[in-house]
């Protein structure tokens, strides 16, 4: 579950890491910061992976989860929340801790750093999954805050493959690619479908190699997938094989808070990768998602706004 709050630039400087990333701390650390705000946060349904699955089945995927919550309203929250989108909860594991948080400090930029709890999440390990939690899946779609349990990581991995499925993974933050990034060139290398990377994170996966986000793209799909490097408010690049495509942005009138905007990029995406259309229509139905999920606090967009989105959906390569 997502706390949302608004800081100002200086509340950044009495927590731990970088402005913009995720990093992980305990129960206690957790209740500190949260104690020092000036204003209750926000609560909504986040997570990365979750937060994709979401406006995926709001897009109209058949859509599912396979992660823990804990026994407490909030997980039940969750649960409910992750229903009311019309996805499915079947895959839901449970432990007798409490859901896992995430404070999200939003800056008057609208930029958001984040600070993990992990609690009941991080009791999931790899006894508990196999090819079968994959049963009926085509695809499986895994974000990169995962790989901080590189055993687990392995097992998803492999289990999806083995039920057949066709594999994305969101590299999540520049923090996780410093953490993994010989696990990640490994899974590229043996072949992963799509790869999305923002800025920081496809600097962090190649350090030596040219800024120009056009060759890091390509570079990304050299190993044989969709690379798909997002670039904010200048667009996106996608790359696969030969072809080369500038995805163009969607101005956000307004930037209210980027946080869950990258997951709703690739929940656009995803949708129309996996109904076939062409890259280009892919990555602008990406890029229409992203352009709205900022202009709101949260990851959520809000119902009133998926009509519209509907309407683009329907007319794949239409100008969003």
């Amino acid at each position: 579950m997502d706390l949302l709050a608004r800081v100002p630039e200086s509340f950044l400087t009495t927590v731990s890491g970088a402005k913009g990333g995720m990093v992980l701390v305990d129960a206690d650390e957790m209740e500190t910061i949260v104690t020092r705000l000036e204003h209750p946060p926000a609560t909504v349904a986040g997570g990365s992976a979750g937060n994709t699955a979401v406006s995926a089945a709001r897009l109209g995927l058949r859509t599912t989860f396979l992660g823990k919550l804990g026994n407490d309203t909030t997980a039940a929250a969750y649960r409910r929340h992750f229903a009311e989108a019309g996805a499915d909860c079947s895959r839901f594991k449970y432990s007798d801790l409490a859901n896992a948080r995430c404070v999200s400090l939003i800056t008057p930029d609208g930029q958001r750093t984040m600070r993990t709890c992990l609690a009941a999440a991080m009791t999931l390990g790899p006894a508990e999954i196999g090819p079968g939690d994959f049963c009926g899946c085509r695809h499986a779609h895994i974000e990169g805050y995962l790989l901080f349990n590189r055993d687990l990581a392995n097992t998803v991995v492999n289990a999806a493959r083995a039920a057949g499925c066709t594999l994305s993974i969101d590299l999540a933050s520049f923090e996780v690619v410093n953490a993994a990034r010989d696990w990640i060139l490994e899974q590229l290398h043996q072949g992963i479908d799509v790869i999305f990377a923002n800025e920081d994170e496809i600097h962090a996966l190649f350090p030596s190699l040219t800024p120009e986000y056009a060759a890091l793209a390509r570079r990304l799909a050299d190993f044989g997938g969709i690379a798909a490097v997002k670039m904010g408010k200048d667009g996106a690049w996608l790359a696969r094989g030969a072809d080369l495509h500038r995805i163009a942005p969607v101005p956000a009138p307004q930037v209210i808070d980027t946080t869950g905007a990258g997951d709703a990029w690739a929940a656009g995406f995803l949708y129309g990768y996996l109904k076939g259309w062409p890259l280009p229509a892919a990555g602008a139905l990406g890029s229409r998602l992203g352009s709205e999920c900022v202009r709101h606090l949260g990851p959520s967009i809000p119902p009133s706004q998926w009509p519209q989105i509907h309407a683009h959906a329907a007319t794949p390569g239409r100008q969003p």
